[in-house]
């Protein structure tokens, strides 16, 4: 049976949000990002990519290029509570979705031309996403989800495009090398080396040459120009760990600092096993040194969701770990062994004030989001 796979891939997402909220930032250069010397572009409009930004550069630079952009630090809880939007109304209409990133997913609808025209069913989903949430979303559909995804970004901004079966080599074959995923710089340095510089030529090289070029993926990249790509559309699989990383403008041996942010992570973290109904039993401490020597330690725990018991327990292994004194670029920590759960009273340790201080302040949080009150300690 011949396959029908969409990749959809929501178009400049945190930029498409942050104008929803706000119409003035409409056909203006836009970045999102950090504002501090080690910040990166996290997102940016198209009018902000005609000057050369793109996401992962530095902020420094970007703004640079694009000096009359408008800089907008960005609200990830509010991204992410429109991504799961997104993502409620295609799994509604859908038989097997993947969620692949906070924007994009993959769609298995093999079977469902017997019935609807799978063209003609993507393009009313796409609709339907764009009428209940504002926001702008491109689609391709193809045979397999490698075409898809090169097809999508074809059709963007705010577009749709199909390749049907049998096409695929003759849609790839004008387009750059860079379409094609899996090919980063330097990959595609040695590429160019060797004179290839469209996907068509790509295609006529023996794939034992890509092999002794470039090992096993050499093998995958000449598959994926070629439009050959079984991977399945996997449905989305729970988290099993959650992670904050903090770095810093500067590096640090600030023992205070440290401590602080080390709080507010955990914290942070606590907050979002309450809320998501979970529990964890296992809490890692990694420290990154100014000379990137990275190093992580872990401690298990009793089910909890406690900030208490996750604070106490960072701290341990903080004191624990750094014992080089020497500056530190980043710190983090992360929560693994996840299970479904509601956190328990500790007789021996929770006050009936503690309680009832840390469920007035998830209230608060629930409210009026993450950040609208926080521990002294952490702040």
């Amino acid at each position: 049976m011949e396959r029908q796979i969409v990749h959809c891939d929501l178009d400049t997402f945190f930029v498409s949000v942050e104008r929803l909220l706000n119409s003035s930032l409409n056909d203006k250069p836009v970045l999102i990002g950090g504002s501090g010397d080690r910040a990166v572009v996290a997102s940016c409009s198209y009018e902000a990519r005609q000057f050369g930004v793109h996401s992962a550069m530095p902020m420094r630079l970007a703004r640079q290029l694009c000096p009359e952009a408008v800089l907008v630090r960005g609200d990830f809880d509010r991204y992410s509570q429109y991504s799961d939007t997104v993502t409620e109304i295609i799994s509604e209409a859908a038989p097997l979705v993947e969620k692949a990133s906070i924007d994009e997913h993959y769609i298995d609808l093999t079977g469902m031309d017997r019935f609807f025209g799978c063209w003609q069913w993507t393009r009313e989903l796409r609709q339907r996403i764009i009428k209940e949430t504002g926001l702008p979303i491109s689609f391709g559909l193809s045979t397999n989800k490698t075409v898809s995804k090169i097809a999508t970004g074809e059709a963007k901004p705010s577009g749709e495009r199909q390749v049907g079966w049998g096409s695929e080599r003759a849609f790839l074959a004008p387009l750059s090398i860079r379409r094609i995923p899996m090919i980063g710089e330097k990959t595609y340095t040695q590429l160019r080396n060797l004179g290839i510089s469209k996907v068509g030529t790509l295609q006529q090289v023996p794939v034992r040459t890509m092999q002794k070029v470039l090992g096993k993926n050499g093998v995958t990249i000449w598959k994926k120009a070629n439009g050959i790509d079984d991977s399945p559309v996997t449905a989305h699989a729970e988290r099993k760990s959650i992670s904050k990383e903090h770095t810093f403008e500067r590096d640090t041996i600030d023992l205070a600092q440290l401590r602080r942010v080390i709080h507010g992570m955990a914290d942070e973290l606590a907050f979002d096993l309450r809320r998501d109904g979970r529990l964890a039993r296992c809490l890692t401490l990694k420290i990154r040194y100014s000379n990137f020597d990275t190093h992580t330690v872990q401690a298990r725990l009793p089910c909890t969701a406690s900030e208490r018991v996750m604070t106490e327990n960072a701290l341990e292994l903080f004191a624990k770990l750094y014992s080089r004194r020497m500056l530190i670029r980043l710190v983090g920590v992360k929560l693994s062994d996840l299970v479904h759960g509601h956190q328990q009273t500790d007789l021996f340790e929770d006050s009936a004030t503690d309680l009832a201080l840390t469920q007035a302040m998830d209230r608060m949080r629930n409210r009026f989001g993450e950040k609208a009150v926080v521990w002294g300690a952490g702040f």
